[in-house]
């Protein structure tokens, strides 16, 4: 069974802070975008940390009565170090990490920790969004229908919390890794589970003809 990636789903046009810029600033790109949090970058686009509304709160608490002065920068505010995922990690594993990590977004950084990207909760949670019934009739009409050109009936279709199986018998063993993938580029389908069979393998290489000559 395969799922869908982080680099799939994430949100690619990152609003971002970088170490120097004010506290007002960040507020404003938060109230402008609509957005809860940001990450912080240096300036070879790494991430150093996570600015909130809640870490906004809290410096703004802290800061109260104690008559401190001087310009305070998305460093003094952000939580460090950031909590981040790579595009490649699935879908699963990146909403158990913001679970267990109490988060609300995971900066998606390259092999060189350079963000790339974002995933927040509804990034994550827009694949869940389709019920089971309505998947299972797409993959129906689009997969086993238009794809593999199969009446009704030849592979059985069941859906369960996203996850997609096929069942049955095709007539090429190619149609197999076909109805997968189409199976999984619909929108909604978190893993595809094969129990496809077929009747003709058209991938296995052509047997020799003739007998080997003397030796």
């Amino acid at each position: 069974m395969t799922h869908r990636t982080v680099g799939e789903v994430m949100t690619r046009d990152v609003v971002e802070a970088r170490r120097t810029t004010p506290f007002k600033e960040v507020v404003r790109l938060l109230d402008h975008h609509r957005i809860s949090g940001l990450p912080v970058i240096d300036d070879d686009d790494k991430v150093l940390g996570v600015v909130s509304g809640t870490d906004l709160v809290r410096a703004q608490a802290r800061r109260s009565g104690h008559g401190r002065v001087g310009a305070v920068t998305a460093a003094d505010l952000m939580s460090s170090p950031a909590i981040t995922v790579h595009p490649e990690q699935s879908v699963p594993d990146a909403a158990r990490l913001m679970e267990r990590r109490g988060v609300e977004r995971l900066p998606v950084v390259d092999e060189e920790d350079r963000l790339i990207g974002i995933a927040t909760r509804r990034d994550l949670l827009r694949v869940f969004l389709r019920t089971d019934e309505d998947l299972s009739r797409q993959v129906g009409e689009e997969v086993v229908g238009r794809t593999l050109g199969l009446p009704p009936g030849t592979v059985l279709v069941s859906v369960r919390d996203g996850v997609v199986t096929l069942d049955g018998r095709v007539e090429a063993r190619s149609q197999v890794p076909e109805a997968v993938r189409a199976a999984w580029r619909l929108e909604g389908v978190v893993g595809v589970v094969n129990a496809l069979t077929f009747r003709v393998d058209d991938c296995a290489a052509p047997a020799a003809s003739g007998s080997p000559g003397p030796r």
